[in-house]
């Protein structure tokens, strides 16, 4: 009697310990939403995975800190005839980008950075960068940067760094330097982001949204600063404290059935991508040179381990009792520092630090809240945290191209109209 008394105790702690990331949700009712309501979700996705527009994939919803939703639907793998499962674990790409940030924010709270210093402070070879300016219908001249790239700047996207494709694309081809893809290199990321930095930028620090290897100079930024590699910065100080177990740069190989594959879109259906070759493959994650760190579009993770993540911000730095940053280091990462006039064009959203961020929710047309937050990743998967309404939604797939499939906005709208 005593020993069944000791295990029901030890069960009810592990559960509490590991918390909202087990597959158990409670009834949606409790904290205001409709369980019937929320199903309409799990039916349209099998359609998707029915008219082989998707694979498969994981989606997680939490209000109030409970999860209210959280399904597993169509396949990891098809050819394999791999059911999809809760637990697998997807490249989540630029979503690796709030996570760098965060750790960046971490150091300005230790006292070792400041995020208006310019990082040739830091790092040496960003002190005199250069610009592509147009020079005729088609073609550019090089110039001097107006001013130094800071930190800030690399946190909200303004430093002129994009991802080689702008008007020097052949400059940053024949560097190698093109694209988020990072696992294939064999080089430390500092290195390569030293050679980046000797490349004409698109456009002069602060004077324009230009989306690309910002975050991956500040990973670089990181490990000057706090003397570790990135892998094991992120590990000790975000990780290992959140108990984001499953989430790491490079897959451990024992856990390869784990890792959901990547497919292409086509008109007639996906098709399964290749395994390496192109940034669009199955990519070198299990068995790549493990040498670069990629603060941009690195990480692998969970649903439930990326849920943990946001559940932070929701709390404003502090998840089951333990503070990991200030609630004002939280407010100054979900402020708008960069309005919706220079962000992208799209209306009523501005950039934070890490993240876009709702301005108007009129003027954005979509449903939500205003000082809402989220971003998502190359492999097509999306996550938002609404502080008004204490939601967090985390959508993992692995599907590039995309193609025209409406999933993100119709999860959105089934999400919200389920309060």
């Amino acid at each position: 009697m005593k020993n069944r008394i000791l295990y029901a105790f030890l069960g009810v702690l592990l559960s509490f310990t590991l918390g909202f990331s087990q597959s158990n949700t409670i009834p949606a009712e409790k904290v205001g939403m409709s369980s019937v309501r929320l199903q309409k979700i799990t039916s349209q996705w099998n359609d998707y995975v029915a008219q082989k527009k998707l694979s498969g994939a994981v989606i997680y919803v939490a209000r109030k800190g409970q999860p209210v939703y959280f399904e597993a639907i169509g396949n990891s793998d098809i050819e394999a005839e791999r059911p999809m499962e809760k637990d697998a674990i997807f490249r989540i790409a630029s979503q690796t980008k709030a996570i760098i940030s965060l750790g960046i924010m971490m150091l300005q709270e230790d006292g070792l950075l400041h995020i208006n210093e310019p990082v040739g402070k830091y790092i040496e070879a960003f002190n005199a960068t250069t610009v592509a300016e147009a020079d005729g219908e088609n073609g550019y001249k090089v110039v001097p940067a107006s001013r130094k790239i800071t930190i800030r700047d690399l946190l909200t996207h303004t430093s002129g760094l994009g991802y080689g494709y702008g008007r020097a694309a052949e400059t940053w081809k024949i560097a190698d330097m093109q694209g988020w893809y990072f696992a294939h290199r064999n080089e430390p990321i500092l290195e390569t982001v030293k050679r980046m930095a000797q490349l004409p930028m698109e456009a002069h620090p602060g004077s324009a949204y230009v989306y690309g290897y910002s975050t991956d100079v500040l990973g670089a930024l990181i490990e000057v600063v706090s003397g570790m590699s990135l892998d094991v910065f992120v590990r000790e100080r975000i990780l290992t404290p959140l108990r984001m177990n499953d989430t790491q740069f490079y897959l451990n190989p024992k856990e390869r059935d784990r890792l959901a594959t990547v497919y292409h879109y086509r008109p007639e259906g996906i098709e399964r991508a290749p395994d390496a070759g192109t940034m669009q493959s199955q990519g070198a994650y299990v068995n790549g040179p493990r040498a670069s760190f990629s603060g941009g579009a690195g990480l692998l993770s969970t649903a439930t381990d990326y849920a943990r993540f946001l559940e932070l911000f929701l709390n404003k730095g502090e998840i089951d009792g333990q503070r990991l940053v200030s609630r004002k280091t939280i407010e100054l990462m979900t402020a708008v520092h960069v309005p919706d006039a220079l962000f992208q064009g799209i209306n009523g959203t501005g950039f934070g630090l890490g993240f876009e961020v709702c301005e108007d929710l009129g003027l954005r047309g979509k449903m939500g809240s205003v000082g809402e937050f989220g971003w998502g990743g190359a492999y097509h998967s999306t996550y938002w945290v609404d502080p008004t309404e204490e939601l967090v939604v985390v959508y993992l797939t692995q599907l590039i191209p995309a193609g025209d499939l409406n999933d993100h906005p119709t999860l959105r709208n089934l999400i919200y109209q389920a309060f």
